[in-house]
């Protein structure tokens, strides 16, 4: 009888039963491996695009986020704000006049060329009202609610750039920012009077009486007139001056009257100051359609 031949060690049963377990060990251990590193619902690869958007947007990591710490710099806007414009020089700490009532001014921005008018871009609208009359030097003011008809003076910016009165000794003249826009023109004018003197009321000293639709009016030296309506008439402290409200640029052309107001110290003078809002609603040609 023939002897049986052995089989190979690699072909015996116990091999092929160790090979099975320890392919199914490895492929158990790898796909568990993989699964771990597979980026799964609400998590972020590392290194990825999404993850470089989560950084960029200040997660931070003590929110759980990976990137950028989260905490806002200095001087940074609050989270979802657009960053605001800077605001304009604060009003000055002393008036430019004092002792009487006179009409001591915060001073205005700057002179800066008029604003574009809304309606220069092809597919802007233009603001409701007559169009802008070019530049021309205002002389005479004109409200008749209140009794007032005043030439106009020409002021400057003194050397601590604040806006001084007319002189005292001519209480009834008006003064008229000359490096704003003209009356008409369009943007901010400005204009300030005296409130009242020692001896008793001055050109604008009924100016708090005026009432929201009444007719200012100011000519010009080209003989056109620029007619305002008044919007509004607000009084305040000197220390919480308004300056963006007050002087700030319009497309449409606009009027401030400013005097004195609030209390009276005869060692500081006033307290505050009245403001007075209007916009343009009609201009007026010279009699005969001529200019002077």
């Amino acid at each position: 009888m023939a002897r049986r031949r052995r089989r190979p060690w690699y072909r015996r049963r116990a091999f092929r039963l160790a090979r099975t377990a320890v392919l199914t060990v490895s492929l158990v251990v790898v796909c568990v491996r993989c699964d771990h590193e597979r980026p799964g619902a609400g998590t972020t690869a590392p290194g990825s695009a999404e993850a470089s958007e989560v950084r960029a947007a200040g997660t931070g990591n003590g929110a759980g986020g990976a990137g950028a710490d989260s905490r806002p710099r200095a001087g940074d806007p609050p989270p979802g704000t657009r960053e605001a414009p800077p605001e304009p020089p604060p009003a000055p700490a002393t008036p430019a006049t004092a002792g009487t009532g006179t009409a001591s001014t915060p001073a205005p921005p700057p002179p800066s060329p008029s604003p574009r008018p809304a309606h220069a871009g092809k597919s802007a609208k233009r603001p409701a009202g007559p169009a802008p009359l070019p530049r021309s030097r205002a002389t005479r003011l004109v409200i008749p609610y209140i009794s007032v008809d005043s030439p106009l003076m020409d002021l400057h910016l003194d050397s601590e750039r604040r806006l001084p009165a007319p002189p005292e000794d001519e209480p009834n003249l008006v003064g008229w920012y000359a490096d704003g826009p003209s009356p008409g023109e369009a943007g901010t004018a400005i204009a300030v009077g005296h409130l009242d003197t020692d001896t008793g009321p001055a050109v604008f000293g009924g100016l708090g009486e005026l009432k929201r639709g009444k007719r200012i009016e100011l000519r010009r030296a080209d003989g056109r007139t620029a007619v305002y309506s008044v919007d509004a008439i607000k009084t305040y402290q000197k220390d919480k001056f308004p300056n963006r409200e007050v002087y700030g640029a319009r497309a449409r052309p606009e009027l401030r009257l400013i005097t004195c107001g609030g209390n009276y110290n005869r060692r500081t003078g006033y307290t505050g100051n009245v403001v007075v809002y209007a916009h343009l609603t009609a201009t007026r040609e010279p009699k005969g359609g001529g200019r002077r």
